[in-house]
């Protein structure tokens, strides 16, 4: 069993870093792969919080998951007022990140 939970943190944490490499395009996509990296961290961190004995990982989860969650509204946030700005939330035009 911990094998398979091993295998599938290992797994969701390369889709995520393969999730932003391959789309450099749409920000709301990029901001999901960081939270599937986010996931597959805590997950890892249970697994291992469990197969030790010691609660201290099951609380370092939930911290991860509060700030995962408070940047998911930061983010969001910036993004809807970008796109009431600039009408798009393309990242493909580096001058409007400039200015």
């Amino acid at each position: 069993m911990f094998l398979i939970q091993t295998t599938l943190s290992f797994f969701l944490f390369s889709l995520g870093i393969l999730g932003i490499i391959l789309n450099r395009r749409s920000i709301l996509i990029i901001l999901m792969c960081i939270e599937i990296i986010l996931l597959s961290v805590n997950l890892k961190s249970m697994l291992f919080s469990v197969y030790l004995d010691d609660f201290s990982g099951q609380m370092f989860s939930f911290f991860i998951l509060t700030v995962a969650a408070a940047e998911s509204a930061v983010g969001l946030a910036i993004i809807i007022i970008y796109y009431r700005l600039r009408g798009t939330i393309a990242i493909y035009q580096p001058i409007l990140l400039k200015g």
